[in-house]
């Protein structure tokens, strides 16, 4: 598998654990974008050079919890808040 294919949307990312971080969702020359799952899905952006891809299996060598500290990028403001 290149890594083209391993790189793609739809594929899962995991952690240095081997558990789910979540899915890719977008693919972008310097990022992934990932959603997690769970019942409030946030989006990682992910650089594409923390991925590991070999071995067919995309995942960081980072758990869970630091991939979220370090990937989420949260609104700094709600779009309709503009008072």
């Amino acid at each position: 598998m290149t890594i083209d294919e391993t790189l793609r949307p739809g594929r899962r990312l995991y952690d240095a654990r081997r558990k789910r971080i979540g899915t890719i969702d977008a693919v972008f020359a310097d990022y992934l974008l990932v959603r997690t799952a769970g019942l409030m899905p946030v989006d990682l952006y992910v650089p594409r050079p923390d991925v590991d891809a070999s071995g067919g299996r995309p995942s960081v060598s980072c758990t869970r919890g630091e991939a979220h500290e370090r990937w989420h990028r949260p609104l700094k403001r709600a779009p309709h808040d503009e008072r």
